[in-house]
């Protein structure tokens, strides 16, 4: 009776290194442990060193791979058809550089939303209607500073700390935030454009002579 080899894989993996091994890319599991710690440093592929970037592989070339070298193992791939090897031959930016792009993205994340919820209240003028309300509740002019003011400001406030789920390194609940969630679909829908870009060329250029 064969050996069985189960294959997971992701649809992005990240590596700091042009020399990909099978380990660095799946993972493995297989009854025969020697087996599997062959496997585990099995060669996958060559990346050029000084071309870091995203590298489209699919599943059917690794397992003629795997097959090759292993000839009477059943192989069950697990996850994604088509994966990406994103290579990167640098370490990411310093510590500082994060903190300044965070500080950035932040301020401009709080800016824009000011600004935003600012000409939305000036649009429905809702310092007239807050106004005309406190008059005909309480028969005095509105200074505009009012209860009415005040709840509302608190409220908004209080709408984004929930709506987001997060405050500093705490969230409110188990739940993703909106802006993961949003991050997420965003990672996915560039991962997919990368693989169907890539057959979309591997099918138009010339087969190799």
């Amino acid at each position: 009776m064969s050996d069985t080899l189960y294959l997971l894989l992701d649809k992005n993996i990240q590596t700091l290194h042009p020399h990909i091994y099978l380990q660095d890319i799946a993972s493995l599991s297989c009854s025969n442990s020697k087996l599997l710690n062959r496997l585990r440093v099995m060669p996958v592929v060559n990346l050029p060193p000084d071309k870091p970037g995203r590298y489209v592989l699919s599943v059917m070339d690794l397992i003629s791979k795997i097959q090759q070298k292993e000839p009477d193992l059943e192989i069950t791939p697990i996850g994604e058809p088509t994966f990406i090897i994103t290579y990167k031959n640098k370490p990411g930016p310093g510590l500082l550089w994060e903190w300044i792009k965070i500080l950035f993205v932040g301020l401009s994340t709080f800016f824009g939303a000011a600004f935003s919820i600012m000409t939305f209240n000036n649009d429905v003028d809702v310092g007239k209607l807050f106004a005309s309300i406190y008059t005909q509740v309480t028969g005095r002019i509105s200074d505009h500073f009012t209860i009415l003011e005040i709840t509302y400001s608190i409220g908004i406030g209080l709408g984004v700390l929930f709506f987001f789920n997060h405050f500093g390194h705490r969230k409110l609940t188990a739940d993703p935030t909106p802006m993961q969630i949003q991050m997420r679909l965003y990672e996915d829908d560039v991962n997919t454009t990368i693989i169907e870009e890539a057959d979309r060329t591997k099918n138009i250029d010339p087969p190799p002579n």
